[in-house]
């Protein structure tokens, strides 16, 4: 397979789930303003704990990189989430009128945990592309999905709403998404494209799950 088409590939293959994605309440009424404040809080508070668990998550992906180039790039994104993106959410959780304490202390909803979870039994039980490829949708999906819905901010009246998507346009964080989509492409290179195509599809499922249980703000048993 060459490099240049594996990512290609899972994408094209995973698009009825993304659209769905693209489709979902949530997703919409956030790009056209019309989401619920409350939900949209309900959201920023479990998110920001994902973030935490995602950047453990590097955090192994770097310990298994078998050169140090792939090292680095992994490094690098580590890097950028624990400081940038901590930064952006720290001020959103601002904006908000939300504490810190109030994410630090939030207990996940179950999607979150299954989810997380899968991600980090992935990169500590399987060989390193299938590590990387399980967190290829989650960072992708951003941009995707901001540019699915790039017209509708146009008429978007809640700033916030604005403000938060264009994170998703930005240099920083296409470049961030670049570097993973370079280290996916890279060690997927002759590695057994059905391993990766059910790592792909499964997190590309779990971030529709996401979604749904950020709208419906589901509940712990």
């Amino acid at each position: 397979m060459e490099e240049k088409v594996v990512l290609e590939r899972l994408r094209e293959e995973a698009d009825p789930i993304w659209k769905k994605i693209f489709e979902h309440p949530f997703v919409v009424g956030l790009f056209q303003g019309t989401l619920p404040i409350w939900k949209f809080k309900f959201y920023a508070l479990q998110d920001y704990w994902y973030l935490v668990a995602m950047i453990r998550n590097l955090g192994v992906l770097t310990s298994k990189a078998e050169d140090v180039g792939t090292m680095k790039e992994i490094a690098e994104v580590l890097y950028l989430e624990a400081t940038s993106e901590f930064a952006g959410y720290e001020a959103l959780l601002k904006e908000l009128h939300l504490e810190i304490e109030d994410a630090i202390n939030l207990q996940p909803v179950p999607v979150s945990v299954a989810y997380t979870n899968f991600l980090l039994n992935t990169s500590l039980l399987k060989p390193l592309p299938e590590g990387v490829c399980a967190i290829v949708p989650c960072f992708l999906s951003y941009v995707e999905i901001a540019n699915y819905h790039k017209e509708s901010l146009n008429d978007n009246k809640n700033k916030l709403y604005v403000k938060w998507a264009s994170v998703y346009f930005s240099k920083s964080y296409l470049s961030l998404v670049d570097k993973i989509k370079k280290v996916l492409n890279a060690l997927g290179h002759n590695y057994p494209y059905e391993k990766l195509e059910r790592v792909f599809n499964i997190a590309s499922e779990y971030e529709y799950l996401y979604w749904d249980a950020m709208y419906k703000e589901e509940e712990r048993l």
